[in-house]
């Protein structure tokens, strides 16, 4: 596991956006494959995640708004769990600090306080 934070943190230090998609496709299938083994918690979200992130990378036309929130929501997540990596603590927080900071939180979206006034919802038809 030790090569591929090196991996990792390597890649973010060059500009990820310098990486081919092919490698970073494989780089987050290691992860995804070593993770997949570890039973802690925080670990499906971060798993499930990987994977969406693959998906758009393997797109031809991926969605940079969605890699970068992605990228932004692995890496605190990354952050939250690195307490319980043990000996790995400070390359998980280091990893999941390169991905916050190549991302960008995505902002909520704001309440659409006229629609709130009059809702207009679907009707329930009878059965």
């Amino acid at each position: 596991m030790s090569m591929r934070f090196t991996a990792t943190i390597n890649a973010f230090n060059r500009g990820i956006e310098d990486m081919k998609p092919k490698q970073a496709v494989a780089l987050i299938e290691d992860w995804e494959a070593s993770l997949s083994e570890l039973d802690v918690p925080g670990l499906k979200g971060i798993i499930r995640d990987l994977a969406s992130l693959r998906r758009q990378l393997e797109q031809d036309e991926p969605d940079s708004d969605r890699i970068d929130a992605l990228l932004h929501r692995l890496g605190m997540a990354t952050q939250k769990v690195a307490p319980k990596a043990e000996r790995y603590e400070v390359r998980v927080q280091q990893l999941g600090t390169a991905l916050v900071e190549s991302g960008a939180e995505q902002p909520e979206e704001e309440e659409d306080t006229e629609a709130a006034a009059q809702p207009r919802r679907r009707q329930k038809q009878a059965a």
